[in-house]
């Protein structure tokens, strides 16, 4: 039996020793020239830190833009999961959007399926509905604007001429005056020759307007309202802060105080309104024109037929889709706010209806967990990490094939230098209880920061700098070789390296020079 296990072992030995061999020799040719062939595999990118781990604190959460509360969802003592909604801001015009892109990611998802299964007359009319109705919508954007621009001139006029000037003797002339005195007389003069001014920008803008219609330069008179209502939203906020420190006496009783000083602040609002105004409707012209550019290049694809240039420009766009819908979905997720880990609301400070500043912490939530991890993350590595990133842990104390879970719930804004590199202070959340956790251990993290699904890869070791860019050796037989530019994406620990272009699947790559 012991002679049988010992033939049995020799014999797997020499297979072995075999396979290695033929393994090897095909990645070799005559000349001993040494190649790997680029192929596809999933790739993994992950970012290595060490940590400690710590008793689980509070954690403080902010909006990472202001608005207006929409809604709160919960009270202090709330039991909340992580991710769940706690805050949501007014977001009607995120939600919009991302409807917006979503569709247009439909339409491009399905104008590459009809590109890949050949047009047909009734798909060519389609797409040439869709540009007359982009084009209508872009009409009628443009149309809007035009309002917005013409609404605009009449509420500054009103705000200059109606509302402010019932304070100025004179108030059209080259010298306008006040009918109060201001004790800074830096700021009176500033409002009486900024009345002159604003009188002066009213006539030209008046006239300019007077040439405005949908087909002229609709930027050059966005730009021109812009400016005009910055330098009268100025003058505005000037006479506020006159009007504002005045007191009743003799000159003018408190009713006629108080009218001036609401007159003032409507004027203010109207103005501010109308900026916003155009810079909606601006912007709801832009979306119709990118809208009108998709259309087209769909109609021009339906026509040019589904050669693989057309596929692969279509291919194009749905990526781009993509990258619009994930866009959208990042603008609305900053209205919403979520709890980054399971635990109880400890507070809640603010109210429906409440504007909110960017970074102003609003909201707490002490995790149900018991601890955490501090990790020093180096800024070469910072900009891959974000909130929400999955990590797998292992503790010095029991070796390096106990994993824990975790996640990233915060990254501290504000840079700490640790033996002269910049580090950004990054807090890890175990995902669930687990006993054998002790404050004060060494963490050894990975956090997974991207992940591509049957990528091109190629290993790095094949890959040199020159003049800042990346270039590999392609095999051409025993004798010839060729240099080629590259471009890369993520890198995965295990030394592959995702390729973007420069290569195709099965060319072999020279492993030195």
């Amino acid at each position: 039996m012991i002679k049988k296990n010992i033939l049995i072992i020799v014999f797997s030995v020499a297979v072995l020793a075999a396979a290695s061999y033929f393994y090897f020799e095909n990645s070799k040719d005559s000349t001993d020239n040494v190649f790997v062939v680029a192929g596809r595999k999933n790739i993994v990118q992950a970012v290595s830190v060490t940590g400690r781990v710590n008793p689980a604190s509070n954690i403080e959460l902010a909006f990472e833009k202001s608005g207006k509360i929409k809604r709160i969802y919960v009270e202090v003592g709330s039991q909340v999961y992580a991710g769940q909604i706690m805050i949501e801001l007014e977001n009607g015009d995120a939600a919009a959007n991302l409807a917006a892109a979503k569709a247009a990611q439909k339409a491009a998802e399905a104008k590459l399926s009809e590109l890949k299964t050949g047009a047909r007359a009734e798909e060519l009319a389609i797409s040439e509905t869709k540009v007359k109705n982009a084009e209508n919508a872009l009409e009628d954007a443009k149309k809007n604007l035009v309002d917005k621009i013409f609404d605009a001139y009449t509420k500054s006029d009103d705000a200059v001429r109606n509302k402010a000037d019932q304070l100025f003797s004179n108030p059209k002339s080259v010298n306008p005056q006040l009918n109060f005195s201001v004790s800074d007389f830096s700021l009176e003069n500033d409002i009486e020759s900024g009345r002159y001014l604003a009188e002066k920008n009213l006539i030209g803008w008046q006239k300019s307007l007077t040439a405005l219609n949908t087909g002229g330069d609709l930027n050059a008179y966005v730009a021109e309202a812009g400016s005009s209502l910055e330098k009268i939203k100025n003058l505005l906020e000037k006479i506020s802060i006159a009007v504002n420190s005045l007191t009743a006496g003799a000159s003018f009783s408190q009713t006629t105080l108080d009218g001036w000083k609401a007159d003032i602040s409507a004027a203010r609002t109207n103005v501010n309104t109308a900026v916003g105004n155009i810079s909606s409707a601006n912007e709801k012209m832009r979306g119709s024109a990118s809208a009108l550019n998709l259309a087209e290049d769909e109609l021009a694809l339906t026509k040019a037929g589904s050669t693989p240039e057309a596929i692969s420009s279509q291919e194009a766009a749905v990526e781009k889709s993509s990258a619009d819908v994930a866009a959208g979905v990042s603008v609305l997720e900053k209205t919403i706010l979520r709890s980054p880990v399971s635990g109880t609301v400890s507070k809640i400070d603010a109210d429906a209806g409440e504007i909110v500043q960017p970074s102003s912490t609003i909201a707490g939530v002490i995790s149900n967990t018991a601890f955490k991890i501090e990790a020093d993350v180096p800024e070469a590595d910072i900009a891959k990490i974000k909130i929400g990133d999955e990590a797998k842990v292992t503790l010095d104390a029991y070796g390096p094939n106990a994993f824990f879970d975790a996640k990233v719930v915060s990254i501290e804004p504000a840079e700490r230098m640790i033996d002269g590199v910049a580090t950004y202070r990054t807090t890890f959340q175990f995902n669930k209880d687990d006993e054998r956790i002790r404050s004060g251990m060494t963490a050894n993290i990975d956090v997974t920061t991207a992940k591509r699904d049957n990528s091109l890869v190629i290993p790095a070791r094949t890959i040199y700098t020159k003049d800042g860019k990346k270039y590999i050796n392609i095999y051409l037989d025993k004798n010839k070789s060729e240099e080629r530019q590259i471009e890369i994406g993520i890198q995965s620990s295990d030394g592959n390296v995702e390729i973007i272009s420069g290569i195709n699947e099965g060319e072999k790559i020279l492993t030195s020079r």
